[in-house]
């Protein structure tokens, strides 16, 4: 790891889509070089399409293709390729995939080896990255496969609520057959670890969603919930995860329990996306908890259909950045802290969990 800022590498994710124009429009901000080296991984070609579509931006970087040469001074392009390519914006090609995989692997390899602090991954469309060589549904269980690690967690951050997935992009149809004991406590057992080491949380309180409307309303309206679900939390808190539920998932949200706690688990991707997304503000985060290397990304995709035309909000991305960037500084204050329990560990985020008894939400 760096003794400077950290190094945060950027893959391009789907030369089609807007990922190019938020890392242009991100990096090009030169405050960003005061907390972090910005390494793109890409190619000049494709860069200096994009930058043309951003006018009024001033926009330098030094090209390289050794991850020794990194300039902490400036913007850095790694050259993952030297060929030229087809660039189509708002169009879903199998150019598109080809190069958002080549910049995902060599950019992944690069974190794996410790030549880069962090990752933050520009998206990618499932589609047209789908191969014999990538047969992954995303980043999150490339990068589990990539670190070798058995469980991750998909966790969307954002200042004002936390939400984690107990199954990922899996059809409607076949999410209760993941929905199990050892999944569950699985997933709680990475939540709790990345909020104490990630967030510097001391004691994190952990919500737990139902899989059925009123959370199975007793057994009434499912079974889950009291013969798989409950029982996997009591069990977590016998292994010190203070973790409560199972909650309905509409009125946890529209109640604002989610202030109450550090985190939430929800059982499947839309049931914790769509209150995320709704409530984050447009400034979510999504970030792989459970890998020994640290990946951020912005919350939404590819957007086909405003790609090229200079209409991205790069907040999400830039927040993604800066998410990378806290993670790492709050890696190495736990481990400092763990090496010197005297020292005191100031916790520097500020808890959603109110002082208020947890217990006196209705489960």
């Amino acid at each position: 790891m760096s003794e400077q800022r950290p190094v945060i590498g950027i893959s391009c994710g789907d030369i089609n889509g807007i990922g190019l124009e938020l890392i242009i429009k991100t990096v090009s901000d030169n405050r960003l070089l005061e907390i972090c080296t910005p390494v793109i991984f890409a190619s000049n070609k494709v860069l200096n399409f994009y930058r043309k579509g951003v006018p009024d931006i001033n926009f330098n970087f030094s090209s390289i293709k050794d991850s020794s040469r990194i300039n902490h001074k400036q913007i850095n392009l790694y050259n993952c390729w030297e060929e030229e390519v087809n660039i189509t914006p708002g169009q879903l090609t199998d150019a598109g995939g080809k190069y958002a995989v080549q910049s995902l692997q060599i950019a992944g390899q690069a974190l794996k080896e410790g030549k880069i602090d962090g990752l933050v991954t520009a998206p990618i469309h499932k589609k047209n990255t789908q191969s014999a060589e990538f047969n992954f549904t995303g980043h999150t269980p490339y990068l589990k496969n990539l670190f070798g690690v058995q469980d991750v967690v998909m966790f969307m951050v954002a200042e004002n609520m936390r939400v984690a997935l107990l199954t990922e992009h899996v059809p409607v149809k076949e999410i209760t057959k993941y929905v199990t004991k050892e999944n569950i406590l699985s997933k709680l057992q990475i939540i709790n670890n990345s909020l104490k080491k990630d967030f510097l949380i001391d004691k994190p309180k952990i919500a737990v969603l139902g899989l059925n409307p009123h959370a199975g309303d007793e057994g009434l309206i499912g079974k889950e919930e009291e013969e798989i679900i409950r029982p996997a939390i009591k069990d977590a808190k016998q292994k010190d995860i203070f973790c409560f539920g199972p909650y309905s998932a509409d009125a946890f949200f529209a109640r604002g329990h989610h202030e109450k706690f550090d985190a939430v688990l929800a059982m499947y991707h839309d049931q914790g996306l769509i209150p995320f997304k709704s409530l984050a503000h447009g400034e979510g985060v999504n970030y792989t908890a459970g890998l020994n290397g640290i990946r951020t990304s912005p919350d939404h995709g590819v957007a086909f259909d405003i790609a090229g035309k200079n209409k991205a909000d790069e907040s999400s991305f830039r927040e993604a950045i800066f998410k990378a960037v806290d993670i790492i500084k709050n890696r190495k204050e736990y481990e400092e802290q763990r090496s010197n329990p005297v020292k005191k560990v100031t916790n520097r985020i500020v808890a959603n969990a109110v002082d208020e008894k947890i217990t006196e939400i209705p489960e």
